[in-house]
């Protein structure tokens, strides 16, 4: 039955990619169609703002568009159907975060964007972990780089990683990445509406654990005491303090084996984790590339690591060793309350500010407007 779905569809893309290319339509997808989020959320967001109406086309391709009706300024296609692909062969770009399948067969006159998913990462990618990634995956992977044209990257650091890793060898944009632009540019109508989604009072501090997975998906790792972190919170910065508890995408459908407590709200089932980190004022996490993310805040970032040797040993390789990294390596829940109580802004900040620089950061704000300059003169050129 997939054998015959796929050659149906090869059919029907055939046919589509035989009619003109609109020249200022823009198809975009996060994580093949799940959400309305990360990079192409944040160009989106900002051509809308920036260009008048019907400058581009937009057309984003979702798993439920149903979903997603309160997306104003953008049209909706489901993923893998008729519609889907029409507006995907008919687009002068495609834009997204993560690798293209064989059933993305670019035209002479397309242009494919890869914005990628992370500014910078910890855990090893692509031909870097190619040992501990699937055949089939590297198959992809190595396909989709010989259709992209435009790279992006959030530091230099990264573009050394792309040159080694990517089976790719064309340009690379180094502009800094676009979901970024938020966490270095106060939006306070952004925090509020984010507080207000979440009924989070605006008078409360943030503190949000957002850790990556692991291969067995042990939740056993998760085992922070949520109640006296918030304790120790308010004991070293005074106020009121709520516990979001955001989970990877891959353990969705356990979060509530972490989360049932009154103590913390679950927001794993949030689309947009850039929003979360806006309103964050206190960061716990462990080997997610998030922390780069939130490194341009200059706010507080733990590495909450109680398994760091077996996941150093078992797991995928490490671009750092965490004792490399400006965030705060714990290993216990004692040590967790320990270094918050002994937390020194200016230590931290400085050993930050250090890291930044060493790494080559092109996070300046402005990623989604230079990429949006580009894509006026790819689509009117």
């Amino acid at each position: 039955m997939e054998v015959l779905k796929k050659y149906i569809s090869l059919v029907i893309i055939y046919l589509f990619n035989c009619l003109p290319i609109k020249k200022n339509k823009i198809f975009l997808f996060s994580y093949y169609g799940s959400q309305y989020g990360c990079n192409p959320k944040y160009i989106t967001e900002h051509i809308l703002k920036a260009y008048p109406k019907d400058y581009f086309d937009l057309v984003w391709a979702f798993n439920d568009p149903d979903s997603k009706l309160d997306i104003d300024g953008i049209r909706s296609v489901k993923t893998m159907s008729l519609h889907y692909f029409y507006e995907l062969c008919t687009s002068k770009v495609l834009i997204t975060n993560f690798r293209t399948t064989d059933l993305f067969i670019k035209r002479k006159e397309q242009y494919y964007i890869q914005t990628w998913h992370s500014s910078l990462r910890l855990k090893q990618i692509e031909k870097d972990a190619e040992e501990n990634l699937p055949t089939s995956y590297v198959q992809m992977a190595k396909k989709d780089s010989e259709k992209c044209d435009l790279l992006l990257s959030g530091c230099e650091y990264s573009t050394e990683i792309f040159k080694r890793a990517f089976w790719y060898d064309g340009e690379i944009f180094k502009n800094g990445t676009p979901r970024n632009d938020i966490l270095i540019h106060s939006n306070n109508d952004l925090r509020t509406s984010t507080l207000s989604k979440l009924n989070i009072p605006s008078s409360c501090k943030v503190t949000l654990y957002a850790p990556t997975f692991r291969k067995d998906k042990n939740l056993d790792v998760y085992n922070i005491d949520f109640a006296k972190v918030k304790e120790a919170l308010a004991k070293k910065f005074g106020g009121e303090w709520i516990f979001l508890v955001k989970l990877h995408p891959h353990l969705m459908a356990m979060s509530n084996q972490i989360t049932a407590t009154a103590q913390v709200i679950d927001v794993t089932q949030y689309d947009d984790i850039q929003e979360l980190l806006c309103i964050t004022d206190f960061l716990i996490s462990d080997y997610s590339s998030l922390v780069f993310d939130y490194s341009v805040t200059k706010k507080p970032c733990f590495l909450y690591v109680p398994d760091l040797e077996d996941y150093t040993q078992n797991e995928r390789g490490l671009y750092f060793d965490l004792e490399e990294l400006p965030f705060i390596k714990v290993l216990s829940n004692e040590e967790l309350m320990w270094k918050i109580q002994n937390y020194d802004e200016t230590v931290y900040r400085k050993e930050l500010e250090s890291f930044l620089s060493e790494i080559g950061s092109y996070e300046n704000g402005y990623a989604a407007k230079n990429l949006s300059a580009r894509l006026e003169e790819i689509c009117f050129r």
